[in-house]
């Protein structure tokens, strides 16, 4: 029995996409092979990869100047590949900190170049984002790096950055393709697959074309944005069943309507998760109204050794994965594009029956 599946990452997926799958595993297309064992350069392959990033640039609106890549080393990759790509060791990048995922971000970045945090948030416990009118981009800043979505502190920003001439770089991994973007704003957008595109393993990168041949000298191949994006992605063996499986989201995507109506589909559910809890009385959300998450919503009980019998019970309800990051307890509710207002509808219900029970 499929279970409503509110895990973090990697996340559900939609059953469409996974029937399909299932269907082709081991024989895809005809050809007496699962797609895990066609090469990776044969022309059969390589229109899956081709028309997975023609879909990509199509549900993003993407624009011709721009790259699309897909790499391994997930979004944690990308920490060290943005510095060695686009900053010298002398550099300055700025860094805006909002939870761990920037954090980690910061941590990495200081081993290649030199950072400076513009904004952080300890101050609220990472439960807010700054104000627009509180970020300032330093003067030669090689680039701007912020994280559009905390998935761990349920934490995302309402506007984009204003970083005027230097390049906006940004770890969409748990908010990408969740509604239109503007890409055009972004020198740089990088993203793991496993939230919103596809099984872990595979990353994806969306870089501006003057960003590219700027490596720096011992940069290895497979993180030189420029060798990877000559060779299609394919310098070394890619991980091909991850972009087939991107590929299958991109075209459900499509189906649903593209990312405008994903968007407002991803808007209803969390408003209804957020009301449900702003007017229980029971259950709090800690993150600031202005700042909260439409992909990952996390919240509390008034008696917290009461948590892991919520977790247990909604388990046997069929709804899976709702723990808190182990960082900062409590539960946690991610709630991707594969979620369907149903499974919202689930835990909602679960969350008054638990209440008239334990309140």
């Amino acid at each position: 029995m499929r279970v409503f599946n509110f895990a973090a990452g990697p996340a559900t997926l939609p059953l469409a996409v996974l029937e399909q799958a299932k269907n082709e595993m081991t024989d895809w297309q005809g050809s007496g092979m699962s797609v895990m064992e066609v090469s990776h350069r044969s022309k059969a392959f390589v229109a899956v990869a081709q028309a997975a990033e023609n879909d990509l640039r199509e549900l993003m609106a993407i624009p011709a100047n721009y790259k699309v890549l897909f790499l391994q080393g997930g979004a944690t990759g990308q920490f060290t590949a943005i510095p060695l790509n686009i900053a010298t060791s002398d550099s300055i990048a700025a860094y805006v900190n909002t939870g761990q995922w920037s954090k980690k971000a910061i941590v990495e970045a200081k081993r290649h170049c030199k950072v400076e945090v513009v904004a952080d948030e300890a101050a609220s416990n990472y439960s807010t984002v700054p104000a627009a009118s509180a970020l300032r981009v330093p003067a030669g800043a090689a680039y701007f790096h912020y994280t559009p979505n905390e998935t761990i502190g349920g934490v995302e920003f309402s506007y984009v950055p204003d970083t005027g001439s230097v390049p906006l770089v940004a770890d969409f991994s748990s908010s990408i393709l969740s509604r239109p973007i503007d890409v055009s704003k972004f020198g740089i957008i990088y993203a793991g697959a496993q939230k919103n595109i596809g099984p872990s393993g595979l990353c994806v990168v969306i870089v501006r074309d003057d960003l590219l041949g700027r490596a720096r000298a011992g940069t290895p191949p497979i993180w030189d944005y420029d060798a990877m994006a000559k060779d299609g992605s394919m310098l070394n063996t890619p991980p091909t069943f991850g972009i087939y499986m991107a590929g299958l989201v991109f075209q459900w995507l499509k189906r649903e309507g593209g990312l405008a109506a994903i968007g407002e589909r991803n808007r209803r559910k969390a408003e209804m998760l957020y009301k449900a809890i702003d007017e229980s009385g029971y259950y709090k959300n800690p993150v600031a109204r202005d700042g909260r998450s439409w992909m990952n919503v996390p919240f509390t009980i008034p008696n917290p050794d009461l948590e892991k019998t919520f977790v247990a019970e909604a388990a046997q309800a069929g709804l899976a994965n709702l723990e808190g990051h182990r960082s900062v307890g409590g539960m946690r509710a991610s709630i991707y594009n594969a979620m369907p207002v149903a499974g919202v509808e689930a835990l909602i219900a679960f969350m008054q029956d638990f209440q008239r029970r334990h309140g």
